[in-house]
């Protein structure tokens, strides 16, 4: 990698020269990371992901990690959000599950396997070993360059995700979920209001101002 850097100092930005090979939009990304304040600080502070602070954030509006003994992180991969639950919660039962791998983290079980997988469910829930207080997704679909096709196929994880949430999870536990940008759609919101007290939608300072990104916290299920 070739960088221009203009100074070390000052709140100056690292340039990155596009090099042989790397497409420009790979460099724009490269260049975006390495001014990022969120990257930096999660280097400095030991977590996996400027992601991490988008949990901090959610949760100092919202405060769903009070109290809660057991969690489900749906997308758990790199693991940053796992690692502010065990961090916050260093009593609490944290289950992930990703199909792509995730180092391990103290005190959590971590499942490789695809979220979609009809054993999933039942497997989650084993390792959880009671009912759960909180559903965390951060689940978003690959991307293929089609807005409507991407929102259509990250909403159908979250509709899986919801679905899971109301299987295993106790009364008064809570739902929060990547959605995209205008949040979820009508059916999901009513369907969010028929199982929780309260559904609210929130973009964390830490989401890039560029992404589509959301998050709905729904509070307070009612269970069956």
């Amino acid at each position: 990698m070739s960088r221009d850097v203009s100074g070390r100092s000052g709140g100056l930005k690292t340039r990155v020269k596009t090099a042989k090979g790397r497409k420009v939009g790979s460099t724009r990304w490269l260049e975006r990371q390495l001014n990022d304040p969120y990257v930096k600080r999660a280097k400095a502070e030991g977590y996996r992901s400027r992601a991490a602070y988008k949990l901090i954030e959610l949760d100092e509006r919202f405060g769903f990690l009070k109290g809660a003994k057991r969690i489900v992180d749906l997308g758990v991969a790199p693991g940053g959000w796992s690692q502010v639950v065990r961090q916050r919660l260093p009593q609490s039962t944290v289950v992930g599950i990703d199909l792509l791998p995730t180092d391990p983290i103290e005190g959590a079980t971590l499942l490789q396997m695809d979220f979609m997988d009809e054993k999933a469910p039942e497997l989650l829930k084993e390792a959880l070993g009671g009912p759960a207080d909180l559903v965390l997704s951060d689940m978003a679909a690959n991307t293929v360059g089609h807005p409507q096709t991407d929102h259509l196929r990250t909403m159908a994880l979250v509709e899986a995700g919801l679905l899971f949430a109301t299987e295993v999870l106790r009364p008064g536990g809570a739902f929060v979920a990547k959605v995209l940008a205008g949040g979820a759609d009508s059916a999901l919101v009513a369907e969010l209001k028929r199982n929780f007290v309260t559904v609210k939608h929130a973009k964390p300072p830490a989401s890039r101002k560029g992404s589509s990104e959301w998050y709905v916290v729904a509070q307070g299920f009612k269970g069956e």
